[in-house]
C-alpha cells in the first residue's frame, strides 16, 4: 500500500480476487445462474464499494485504529437491527450478550490511548467517512443475506462452501467495477490516483504482496466470510468478523518485536472468549 497507494492496492487486491474467484465460480461454481445474483451486486457496490471508498477517506482524517474500531464495531448492531426489521431474524438475548461483549474487547484492545495516541490529527469529518464505511459493511452483509433468502426461495442449496466463493465472485466483481469507475472519475477531475506522489515503481516484491494480499484478503476472507453469511445470521458473523484487527497483534509481535499493551491482551482475551461463548449460544 505505501509503495502504490491504497486506492492502487485495493484495486489490485480486487483484480486478483476477481480472477481467482471467477475461474473457480465458472468451473467448478453456478457462474452467473444464481437468482441472487442482482442481490450479490448490489452488496457487493455496498460493502466493498462505498464502504471501501468510506474506510480509505476516514484513514488519514481518523488514523488507523478509529477507523477500524469504527468500522468493525458498528457495523454488526447495524446489520442485526436491519436484518431484524427486513426480514425479521431474530437473536436470542444469549447471542446479543456475547456478540458485546466481542465488541467490548475489540473496542478495549484498539482504542487509541495517551501512551498510543493516533498517529494523525483527528479531522471531525472523518467520522463521516467511518460511519460510511460502518454502513457499508453492516448493509452491504444484510443485502447479502437477502440474496441468500431468495436462493434458498428458489430452491438453491446455500450450506455448501461453492455457493459461498461464488457469492463472493459476485460481490468482488461489483466493487471491483465500482473501484475501476471511481478511478475513471479522479482522473477526469484532474485528481489522479495517488495526488502529490511520483508515479509508482512496480518492482517485483510489489506485485508479490499485491497478489498475497488478493489471495489472503478478498479470496480467502471475503470467501469464508460470505460462506458464513450463507448459513449465519449477519448479527452473529459480524461480531466475529471484527475479531479480524486483533490478529495484526500477534503479528506485530513476531515480525517487528512490537509488544502490546496489558489493555489489548486483555481486550484480545475477551473477545475470544465471546467468540468461543457465541458460537454455542442458541
Amino acid at each position: 500500500m505505501r509503495s502504490v497507494g491504497p486506492l492502487r492496492a485495493n484495486l489490485g487486491r480486487l483484480a486478483v480476487a476477481a480472477v481467482v474467484l471467477g475461474l473457480f465460480a465458472h468451473t467448478l461454481g453456478g457462474g452467473f445462474t444464481s437468482s441472487s445474483v442482482p442481490w450479490f451486486f448490489l452488496s457487493g457496490l455496498i460493502g466493498m464499494g462505498l464502504g471501501d471508498l468510506g474506510v480509505y477517506g476516514a484513514l488519514p482524517l481518523l488514523g488507523s485504529r478509529i477507523t477500524v474500531l469504527m468500522t468493525q464495531c458498528l457495523a454488526a448492531p447495524l446489520a442485526a437491527l436491519g436484518e431484524w426489521l427486513w426480514l425479521d431474524t431474530r437473536l436470542t438475548g444469549a447471542q446479543i450478550a456475547w456478540g458485546l461483549l466481542i465488541l467490548a474487547g475489540v473496542a478495549i484492545a484498539i482504542t487509541p490511548s495517551k501512551s498510543s495516541p493516533p498517529k494523525v490529527k483527528i479531522q471531525p469529518i472523518g467520522f463521516l467517512f467511518g460511519l460510511l464505511a460502518a454502513c457499508g459493511q453492516g448493509f452491504g452483509a444484510l443485502v447479502s443475506r437477502k440474496g441468500v433468502n431468495i436462493a434458498l426461495a428458489a430452491g438453491e442449496n446455500v450450506q455448501n462452501a461453492t455457493f459461498g466463493l461464488t457469492a463472493a465472485y459476485h460481490r468482488i466483481l461489483a466493487g471491483f467495477v465500482f473501484i475501476i469507475l471511481w478511478f475513471a472519475l479522479l482522473h477526469r477531475l484532474g485528481r489522479g490516483l495517488n495526488p502529490g506522489r511520483a508515479a509508482p515503481e512496480w518492482r517485483g516484491h510489489t506485485w508479490g504482496w499485491m497478489i498475497a494480499n488478493g489471495l489472503a484478503g478478498p479470496v480467502l476472507g471475503v470467501g469464508c466470510y460470505q460462506w458464513a453469511l450463507a448459513t449465519t445470521p449477519s448479527g452473529i458473523v459480524l461480531p466475529i468478523a471484527a475479531t479480524a484487527p486483533l490478529l495484526s497483534i500477534p503479528i506485530a509481535l513476531w515480525l517487528e518485536g512490537d509488544r502490546p499493551p496489558r489493555r489489548a491482551i486483555v481486550g484480545g482475551i475477551l473477545a475470544v472468549a465471546g467468540c468461543i461463548a457465541l458460537t454455542g449460544a442458541r
